[in-house]
């Protein structure tokens, strides 16, 4: 990674004056994203009423990051932007908190008519010793889970509640199928799934990773397209074309099919339209999940011993290893970085 001339700092070393060790997106590359990916100092948050400083202890990768480096939800205008949409840290009371990514969801902080963005969009990220957001975003660490675990929480495990629980409204008892385990949001959903009494199934072209499904308790993990046991009531489809006629043909008449990333691309060869409306199916998009939503994904974390699937922690000077794995997607879980 390029540091700009900069070298990390260990811990106790004096930082340049109002800056900060910081990895960010200089440049935006379609073809190569992390040929835009550099670290090194940039400015330290400036205060601003109704936002709070927040000193990062953990943050963690989401495919947002690379799709932000291919310019996708980042303007050039922006650039540099810091990375990351997570984090776990303390505040400037001494308080361990958890961030919520999206910001102008509602008009604390900025602007009422201000629209809606995660960070990194229109505010500068995580991968950062600090990091500045609305007051009403930081919300309390449960003293169970670490800085690590808590920072995996806010964009992926946001994600799979949101689509398990509010836009597939499963209950104990249903079963879902969950497209691609290894991903952060499929591990996710696989894990509330089970823990909330769930009947999960899921794919992988990976044996091994097919193998950690089943340690994390789906009931069969089979290969992608394979006929499973019985149509589910829902799908949990990341993946996109290469999983999209599975998906449809997986459900029963009636169930319901959600959708919040397509890392295979967007769009199938086979749209399914008539299985869709002859089975009376439902198609539903998810993005992220509301402050409350991740009050209560905290809480079932909290009193179920729920915890994060963490494939990998790395100190933040390390973050390329990080991107050039979730690239690769030779991970299972999540990818967190920490800083001291």
């Amino acid at each position: 990674m390029s540091h700009s001339g900069a070298r990390f700092r260990p811990p106790g070393a004096d930082p340049i004056v109002g800056c900060m060790f910081a990895v960010y997106a200089a440049r935006i590359d379609r073809d190569q994203p992390l040929n835009g990916l550099e670290s090194g100092e940039r400015p330290a948050p400036e205060r601003r009423p109704g936002w709070s400083t927040v000193n990062v202890r953990a943050a963690s990768l989401n495919h947002h990051d690379l799709w932000s480096l291919r310019g996708v939800g980042l303007a050039e205008d922006k650039l540099p932007m810091i990375l990351g949409c997570d984090a776990a840290g303390v505040d400037e009371d001494g308080n361990e908190v958890v961030l919520h990514s999206v910001i102008g969801q509602t008009g604390h902080g900025v602007g009422p008519d201000e629209p809606r963005s995660i960070l990194t969009e229109r505010y500068q990220g995580t991968f950062a010793e600090q990091v500045a957001v609305p007051t009403w975003n930081v919300l309390p660490k449960p003293k169970g889970l670490s800085f690590e675990e808590a920072a995996c929480l806010p964009t992926a495990w946001l994600t799979a509640y949101r689509m398990l629980f509010t836009n597939a409204g499963v209950r104990p008892g249903d079963s879902v199928l969950v497209q691609g385990a290894g991903g952060g949001v499929a591990t996710a959903a696989i894990v509330l799934g089970r823990a909330a009494g769930l009947r999960v199934f899921a794919t992988s072209r990976d044996e091994a990773k097919r193998k950690r499904a089943l340690e994390l308790g789906a009931v069969e993990a089979l290969e992608p397209g394979a006929r499973l046991p019985q149509r589910v009531d829902a799908v949990i489809e990341t993946v996109g074309a290469a999983t999209w006629s599975h998906s449809v043909k997986s459900l029963r008449p009636g169930g319901t099919l959600v959708i919040s990333g397509a890392t295979s691309g967007d769009r199938p060869s086979h749209a399914e339209l008539t299985r869709i409306f002859f089975l009376e199916l439902k198609v539903v998009g998810s993005t992220m999940g509301t402050k409350e939503e991740l009050e209560d994904l905290l809480a079932f974390c909290a009193a179920t011993g729920v915890r994060p699937v963490i494939d990998e922690v790395l100190p933040l000077d390390r973050a390329r290893e990080g991107f050039e794995r979730l690239a690769s997607g030779d991970l299972f879980g999540k990818v967190v970085l920490t800083h001291s």
